[in-house]
């Protein structure tokens, strides 16, 4: 671990927001449950990396410093960039209770690729198709997935099969700013690694959470308001939540404009109102 370092928040103070009040990051830590400690970044193990650590390998950024790595192609930060970010869309699909549920979601952007093969993950992939279930909320509602053992219709996010234990990294999103925060760690999809990364699209800056489900344990020491680094550990591939069936959760969701992620209640923070589902391969980076 190294000491405190330099916040790139205070810089984002100028920057345009939409979707970021006033932080008062004392009062917030001051009111949760869990209190961080002084060392407030983990790095990952071995020698600095400013890529993203996959299986203990150092994947570097395509992009330059001042360049924009923007689904795969490499655009100054300066001057008029267009993307707003994807777009969000609506959908719907039948509960197993026979309720009918219309919901916002952020499908895949079509300039992305579709093979999830393609994909940097936050455990190793080598060897085989990497997802058992992919993002199928903007599917139609017959070819949803559903079974006796889910509580929910549709999928949110990716599941990631690996041995028990397989550490679980921090990945780097695509022009992704700073350092990721930890929101919460605690039951949610059974263990849950909760952390908030910013992203600047075009010349809009967004909130996402980073959702990291189902884990056997969370790393150790690691706590709400912490900042951590690409390629360090946050926890423990296991089936909280899911027994029977190891593997690893993870699911990418954009908070509503305005929203501020340290204030929401965690029993709140997947719904509608908070925040919506994203497909993870709109930022995860390409191999």
């Amino acid at each position: 671990m190294s000491a405190r370092r330099w916040s790139p928040w205070a810089a984002l103070a100028v920057a345009p927001l939409v979707w970021l009040p006033a932080r008062e990051r004392e009062g917030a830590l001051a009111a949760a449950s869990v209190r961080a400690p002084e060392v407030t970044h983990i790095e990952p193990e071995g020698a600095r990396c400013d890529g993203v650590m996959v299986a203990e390998e150092c994947l570097r950024p395509r992009c330059a410093v001042g360049e924009l790595d923007l689904d795969g192609f490499c655009l100054p930060t300066a001057g008029a960039v267009a993307d707003e970010g994807a777009a969000v869309a609506t959908n719907a699909h039948t509960e197993r209770t026979g309720r009918r549920v219309i919901y916002e979601h952020i499908p895949r952007r079509p300039e992305v690729p579709e093979d999830y093969d393609r994909y940097v993950y936050p455990v190793p992939t080598e060897g085989g198709h990497a997802v058992s279930s992919g993002y199928d909320l903007d599917r139609p509602d017959a070819q949803q997935r559903r079974g006796a053992g889910l509580h929910a219709t549709g999928h949110g996010g990716v599941d990631l099969p690996q041995p028990r234990g397989t550490p679980a990294r921090v990945v780097s999103l695509r022009g992704e700013q700073g350092d990721p925060e930890v929101v919460y760690v605690g039951r949610l999809f059974g263990t849950t690694v909760l952390l908030r990364q910013v992203v600047r699209e075009g010349e809009t800056l967004w909130t996402y959470l980073t959702l990291y489900g189902h884990l056997d344990a969370p790393a150790q020491g690691l706590a709400r308001g912490m900042f951590v680094r690409p390629g360090a550990v946050v926890g423990y591939v296991g089936d909280t939540g899911a027994e029977g069936f190891v593997h690893l959760h993870y699911e990418v969701r954009r908070a509503r404009a305005g929203v501020d992620v340290m204030r929401e209640d965690i029993a709140r923070i997947t719904e509608q109102e908070v925040s919506v589902p994203c497909d993870p391969r709109n930022v995860l980076p390409w191999r």
